[in-house]
């Protein structure tokens, strides 16, 4: 009989939630830990198996002890992923084993990245940077794309299948984030210029499911149209069916933006369009949409169309 597959998970929420519970249903024994103790508490009593840490070093406490594959965590900014790995309650307090890999998947500054990776090595830890692409809806189905940065794609990808269909090995810690941030302006921009479109479209007297399955099949295609379109009632499943709920949060992908001015800085690279999609989005959480999907911006463009 195999060795039951161990890992722990720290981070459940929107997306977390999903990756851990998908992980439990390919067969993963989890020891799991939220920084609100109600949500492990919660995540643990709906049946999900996992047994609940009350800290990230008493996680990996129990991870080392177990032998697991990995600990992944999921979190908001680099200052709570610095906290889960260096704080004093943290990962690398714990004792993990030295063959369990640290795999953050948190979309976080390259630089936070870098010094966790640069401290755990010190203690004979392999960390990773993994963010994901595909948002909530790719959280739940399990088909997330992974990037991937450090010394070990393939112990990490194996890891991470239950979670994912698409793993991209980038090159060093670091390099994940970097794909990542820049993939995240992209979007930013794209649901932007979608949102904009349909409006135009639906302004001037065209129907925009209609406009879309057009977009669908011509050259203004793009996932912000035919996967996560800001319409409501155009795709069910997506946050502007569920009035911009539970989707990826305006505050997050300002933050992300934030993430890419400051390497466009860094790197001297040209990004107008980011630095102008980084106004918008700090513009609409300043007006009270942070917590709202990001692509609100289509039901904020054409409320103010419709005031004129």
């Amino acid at each position: 009989m195999a060795a039951p597959k161990i890992a722990g998970f720290i981070g459940l929420g929107n997306m977390g939630s999903y990756m851990a519970r998908n992980m439990i249903n390919k067969g993963y024994q989890l020891v799991v830990h939220d920084a609100v103790p109600a949500v492990t508490s919660k995540f643990v009593s709906e049946g999900s198996g996992a047994t609940a840490a009350s800290s990230p070093a008493q996680l990996a406490e129990m991870c080392g002890e177990k032998g697991a594959a990995a600990i992944i965590s999921m979190v908001p900014e680099g200052s709570h992923m610095r906290e889960v790995y260096l704080g004093s309650d943290g990962v690398l307090k714990g004792g993990p084993s030295k063959s369990t890999l640290l795999l953050d998947s948190s979309t976080i500054d390259i630089d936070s990245a870098q010094q966790v990776e640069k401290e755990a090595s010190k203690l004979g830890y392999t960390f990773m940077d993994c963010p994901v692409s595909g948002a909530v809806p790719a959280a739940k189905a399990a088909t997330l794309t992974f990037m991937i940065g450090g010394p070990k794609f393939e112990e990490a990808k194996t890891v991470l299948e239950p979670m994912g269909q698409r793993f991209f090995h980038c090159g060093p810690v670091g390099s994940g984030l970097t794909a990542k941030i820049c993939n995240n302006m992209m979007l930013a921009i794209s649901m932007i210029g979608t949102s904009e479109t349909l409006n135009l479209g639906a302004r001037m007297g065209l129907d925009p499911k209609l406009l879309t399955d057009i977009l669908c099949v011509s050259s203004g295609r793009c996932w912000s149209v035919d996967t996560y379109n800001p319409v409501p009632g155009i795709k069910e499943s997506v946050p502007a069916s569920n009035d911009y709920k539970d989707g990826f949060g305006t505050a997050l992908i300002t933050k992300d933006l934030g993430l890419a001015q400051t390497e466009a800085t860094k790197s001297k690279s040209a990004t107008p369009l980011g630095s102008i999609s980084h106004q918008i989005y700090r513009t609409m959480c300043a007006q009270g949409y942070g917590s709202k999907d990001f692509s609100v911006i289509y039901k904020i463009l054409s409320a103010n169309d419709s005031q004129k």
